[in-house]
Formats: C-alpha cells, sequence, structure tokens
C-alpha cells in the first residue's frame, strides 16, 4: 500500500472520528482557557528566571500567580469568551480575547501601582505583567485558529470528491458574503475557486478570502475553463436581466452548471446557505420583460366586491384567485369540479379567512342548475371563466366533452352573468382558438363568438345594468398542469428520452402569474366586447426549450439525456398564431397588451348554432359534432386529424 493511499485512509478515519464530536461544553472551553493562563505564568516565569531577574515581592510566587488567573477568569466570565463554538470563531471571538485579556492587564497594573502608591507594597513586576497579557493572549488566539482550521482541514476532506468546483460571478459585498456562507457551511457543496470581477478594476493579483479576483477580460467560458471549474454562481447584483440572460446563455451553451442567488438581505434562513441557491428556471430566460398591473384601476374595481372563479382549483384559477386576494374582495367563491385540489387549495388560502369571505363549490359548470343556485346565492360582481378542458389530443377523440364544458359551460356562465346582473364577465381563452386546427381550439373559438356577440346584443338593448363581457386570449403557460414543462422535467428525472412532436414546432409562452395578470387587467380596462392579447415576445422553438432544460438540469443534451422527435399530435400545428388573418391590433395603455378587433357575428345567428351543437352534441357523432362546429367557426381547418376529410 503506497504512502498516498494510507494518507488517504488516514485522513478518513480522523475525519469519520471528528466529525461525530459534539459541540464541547462552555466549561471545559473556560477550564481550557485557564489553564492557558496558567501556561503562560510558567512561560513568564521561566523567562524572568533566565535573564536573572532578582525581584522581592510582599507575597510568594504561588499567590501571585493564583491572584493572576482568577482575575483572568473573573474577566473571561465577564466577557463570554468561552462562548463561542471554538471550530467556528470569527474575527469578534478574536476582539473579545483581546479584550479581556487587556482589561486583565490593566487592572492588575491598576491595583499594583495603588498598592505603591498608597501602602508602598508592590506585589508584581510590571515587566512580567506585560509578558503574561502578550503570552495568554497569543497562545488563546493561536489555540482557536488551530482548532478551527483542524476541523475545516479534516471535516471537509471526506466530501472533496462531491464538491463542485464553482466560480463566483461578482466581487461586491453580496459576492462575498455568498462566499463566506459557501465556504463556512456544513457539509458543503462548492468548492470555491476564484471571483470574477466584470468591471475590470482589479489586477490579476488582488485576492478576497485567499481567492483571487479575475478579470472578465475573456468570455466567461473560457475563464471557467481554465480555472477547472464546473459552475458560476452569479452573485453580482447590479447585472441587468439581458446580461444575466447573455451568462446564462454562455454557460448553458458550453455546458457548465450555472447558480442564482439573491440579496444576503433578503435570505429567509441564513443557516441553509445552498437552498437559497438555485438553477436558473426557464421562465427567468423568457426574452421579455414582466407585465406591469394597473394595481390602483384593479383593486377600485375588485376592491370590496364578490369575485366567482370558476375551474378555480387549476393552474390558472388558483393564481386568480391568490391575486385576487391582495386587491381585498369582500368574497371570493371558488367553484370547480376537482374535488381534492379544491380542498388544498381551500387550506392554502385559509389564513385569509379572517379578512375576506372563501367559499368553495364543488360543481361542473356544464350543470346549468348547480351553476344557478351558486349566482342566486352569491350573486358575484364579478365572474373569471377559467375552468376548461384544455389538451388537444383528448379533445380530438372526445369532441362532445369539449362543447359540454367549452362552450356549454361558457354559455351558462354567460347566460347567468347577464341574468343576475354580473358587473364583468372575463373569458379565459387560448391563442389556439385562432384559425382553430383542433377540436379544442375551436370550442374555445365558439365560446368567444358567443360572449362577444352576447355582449353587443346587451349593448344594444334598452336593459339597464348591462354585463360587459371580456375575452382575454394568450399561449402557452410554463407550469401550469399538462404544459410542456413539467413534461420535459418529469422525463429528464426519468433520464429521458425528451419527446418532442416536430423539430421546427414552435410556441408562444408566459408565466402563470404573467397570464393571470392579464386576466384581472383586462377586466379592469375592458369595456365590453373586446378581445385582449399579450404582448408574448418571440416565440420559443420547442427543440431549442428541451435543450435548455437539460442543459439547466446539469446534463449534456443528445448525449446523457436524448431528444426523440415522435409526430405531430391529432389537431396540433407547427405555428400558433394570436390574431385572425382578418383582424386588426389596437393599443391599450399598458403596452404590453393589445386589443385584437375581430369581426363578430350577431347573437341571434350564434346562439341557434350554438343550441343546436349543444344538442347535436348530446345525441349525434363524432363527425356531426365536428362538422356543425366547422360551420360555426369557417376558418376551422383540422390538421394531423381525422377529421380533415370534413374539410374536403
Amino acid at each position: 500500500m503506497g504512502n498516498s493511499t494510507f494518507s488517504e485512509i488516514k485522513n478518513n478515519v480522523i475525519s469519520k472520528r471528528f466529525s461525530n464530536i459534539g459541540y464541547l461544553p462552555r466549561w471545559i472551553i473556560f477550564a481550557i482557557d485557564v489553564f492557558i493562563v496558567i501556561t503562560a505564568i510558567i512561560v513568564t516565569y521561566v523567562i524572568l528566571d533566565s535573564l536573572s531577574v532578582i525581584y522581592t515581592s510582599q507575597l510568594e510566587r504561588p499567590f501571585r500567580a493564583g491572584i493572576i488567573i482568577l482575575v483572568n477568569a473573573m474577566f473571561f466570565l465577564f466577557y463570554r469568551t468561552y462562548s463561542g463554538i471554538i471550530r467556528h470563531s470569527t474575527f469578534i471571538d478574536g476582539v473579545k480575547l483581546l479584550v479581556a485579556t487587556t482589561s486583565s492587564y490593566l487592572f492588575l497594573l491598576t491595583v499594583n501601582y495603588s498598592l505603591v502608591f498608597f501602602f508602598k507594597i508592590k506585589i508584581f513586576l510590571s515587566t512580567s505583567l506585560f509578558i503574561t497579557y502578550v503570552i495568554s493572549f497569543l497562545l488563546l488566539f493561536l489555540f482557536r485558529i488551530l482548532v478551527k482550521n483542524f476541523f475545516e482541514k479534516y471535516l471537509q476532506s471526506d466530501d472533496k470528491v462531491k464538491l463542485v468546483k464553482a466560480v463566483i460571478y461578482g466581487a461586491d459585498a453580496n459576492a462575498i458574503s455568498v462566499a463566506n456562507a459557501l465556504r463556512t457551511e456544513k457539509p458543503s457543496r462548492f468548492k470555491l475557486v476564484a471571483f470574477i470581477d466584470k468591471y475590470k478594476k482589479v489586477k490579476t493579483s488582488k485576492s478576497i478570502l485567499n481567492l483571487p479576483i479575475i478579470n472578465q477580460s475573456k468570455k466567461v467560458h473560457v475563464i471557467l475553463r481554465s480555472l477547472g471549474a464546473e459552475a458560476l454562481i452569479i452573485a453580482e447584483k447590479s447585472l441587468s436581466k439581458e446580461e444575466t440572460i447573455a451568462l446564462v446563455e454562455e454557460c448553458l451553451e458550453y455546458n457548465f452548471k450555472v447558480f442564482t442567488v439573491p440579496l444576503i438581505t433578503d435570505w429567509e434562513d441564513q443557516k441553509q446557505i445552498s437552498n437559497q441557491l438555485k438553477n436558473f428556471a426557464i421562465e427567468d430566460l423568457l426574452e421579455r420583460k414582466p407585465i406591469l398591473l394597473d394595481n390602483h384601476g384593479i383593486s377600485s374595481q375588485i376592491k370590496g366586491k364578490t369575485v366567482l372563479i370558476t375551474g378555480g382549483a387549476g393552474s390558472i384559477g388558483s393564481e386568480i384567485v391568490r391575486q385576487v386576494i391582495n386587491f381585498e374582495p369582500h368574497k371570493i367563491v371558488i367553484l370547480d369540479q376537482a374535488e381534492s385540489p379544491l380542498h388544498n387549495l381551500k387550506l392554502e388560502i385559509s389564513e385569509f379567512a379572517d379578512k375576506i369571505k372563501i367559499r368553495t363549490v364543488l360543481a361542473d359548470v356544464k350543470d346549468f342548475v348547480a351553476v344557478e343556485n351558486v349566482f342566486k346565492k352569491f350573486k358575484p360582481d364579478f365572474v373569471y371563466h377559467a375552468a376548461a378542458y384544455k389538451h388537444v389530443p383528448l379533445m380530438e377523440e372526445n369532441p362532445s366533452q369539449a362543447v359540454f364544458t367549452n362552450v356549454i359551460g361558457t354559455k351558462n356562465l354567460a347566460d347567468l352573468s347577464s341574468k343576475y346582473l354580473v358587473e364583468k364577465f372575463v373569458l379565459i381563452s387560448t391563442d389556439k382558438a385562432v384559425n382553430p386546427s383542433s377540436v379544442m381550439g375551436a370550442s374555445k373559438r365558439i365560446a368567444e363568438k358567443y360572449v362577444q356577440s352576447l355582449n353587443f346584443y346587451l349593448a344594444n338593448s334598452k336593459r339597464e345594468n348591462k354585463t360587459k363581457f371580456i375575452t382575454t386570449r394568450f399561449g402557452n403557460v410554463l407550469g401550469s398542469n399538462g404544459s410542456i414543462v413539467p413534461l420535459f422535467t418529469k422525463q429528464i428525472q426519468e433520464g429521458g428520452p425528451l419527446t418532442i412532436t416536430h423539430p421546427e414546432i414552435i410556441r408562444y409562452f408566459m408565466t402563470i402569474p404573467e397570464a393571470c395578470q392579464l386576466v384581472l387587467e383586462a377586466g379592469a380596462m375592458g369595456q365590453g366586447g373586446e378581445i385582449y392579447i399579450f404582448d408574448m415576445g418571440k416565440p420559443v422553438k420547442i427543440i431549442d426549450l428541451a435543450n435548455k432544460m437539460i442543459r439547466l438540469a446539469g446534463f449534456i443534451p443528445d448525449k446523457e439525456i436524448k431528444i426523440k422527435i415522435i409526430g405531430l399530435r391529432p389537431g396540433e400545428k407547427l405555428y400558433e398564431e394570436l390574431l385572425n388573418d382578418t383582424s386588426k391590433t389596437l393599443p391599450t395603455h399598458n403596452e404590453k397588451i393589445l386589443i385584437g378587433q375581430d369581426n363578430f357575428d350577431k347573437f341571434e345567428e350564434v346562439d341557434i348554432l350554438v343550441n343546436e351543437l349543444i344538442a347535436t352534441s348530446k345525441k349525434a357523432s363524432n363527425d356531426e359534432i365536428v362538422g356543425l362546429m366547422k360551420k360555426i367557426v369557417p376558418e376551422f381547418k383540422s390538421m394531423n386529424s381525422i377529421f380533415e376529410t370534413l374539410d374536403a
């Protein structure tokens, strides 16, 4: 067995043995400190004797030594120098030791000269007190340094194989705090090797915490590779979102892990350091600034009102509930047919029950009687209609169910909103309703047509207290139930492959909070009949999204995690649209929200066709149902579907 192997085994044994040591009781540390003072006194006497210093005192050496020990012990107790954990000693502990030993020295010196002045008695040799003071402080300080270094060396040695070599991007106070926190954390996750300074103000010879500061004179990936690092921790607080995205993209392109960390002052738990570091979520890399809400406009309408949210236990509906709570409505009524999610949401928001009345209703929107009972009982002022079936392939196989929930459900809610004088009704639609290629998209377009035509019918009627019907239309929502990101996440956790329907497929994306903010903003600004469209930035190529998610998870695409092309699903198209070819847009006070101007049909005609569709869906074949849907929505052209024959 070689020397290196024997050394490794020895270190592992020592590490395991000392890692199991608990913190020493304070009285033991106090006793060690007193013993060090005794040692300092003995060393002092040895030095004085070697110099043949002759000194006559009124007290013998043991009594003089006892007084020095007693005084030092008194100040150790007063300043609590024993209370710190030795292995975690800091600069503050060193200062406390200095203050305690200095106080002891000054006290003894004062007593000594006072006795000389008043009684002509001299107990201590001043030089002896000074030597004892210096030696005791140095030994106390050295003891703590040795213990701290010992534990740092041996307790970290067993984790060296697991540590991720990382570079901190930034050299300001926040970056230094992060580095300090990560170096003292147990168990360690990272081995820090350097700082990167983006401002290029320091010379390369400078260092912080014994780590070099590297000027960003080269690309970050080049610096990381030269240092043998595996990860970049972004701790520079002055970076813009564009700069941050560029850094992340560069790291991902060259297969480096990248983490971000909030300001130290924003940490909830200072002890859980690594928990504050997080991988970039894919929504952090959307090339679009977040939408800003007109909070005053929303609050002025919702505050003190009763709000009904359908599909309230779903990913979109539940986020609307959370955001509406912030605007202090009088009552929130959450309607959903999913029992467990509805119960879980009620438990989640129960803390607000003392400020806002929260009611949950287990019902299906296609059940007219059940929904009317809700309107009779609660008399809502606002209705946010988020209940819908949304999975394209499932609706291709079950067109009658798409009609029952997406069309009948919307018709029920819209008719009852008008009957019970609701102020505003907000329909949550989808970009798949534009030039639909699927049953799901067509069902949502029919729902849009119904509420739009109903709005203009009511606007031209003589009835007062007319309900304003508003539609919001947006693309894919990151993180929603059944969406692509959770699917990719699950597939990555399982080791792949990631399944993509087509290499050229692209989609618009937004986050759940952004989607719900659009709904609230539209409800506030809408005057009835509008279709609000969100500026979703650049469309995202799904294969690029898959590659980014694989890299964010720390894997190499097509090597460690495969990507598999499985072909377009029924009803799916390559490119989603936010507007029909004949539609135009108008700006709003929020530059990220546009009004789509679609041609609308007369309500009497739409109502007849919708009622015919409802009757057909209850008894006819799938072909007859879809055929009638195509009559109501002439631009509905099926893709990758058995219903393509109906277009011929």
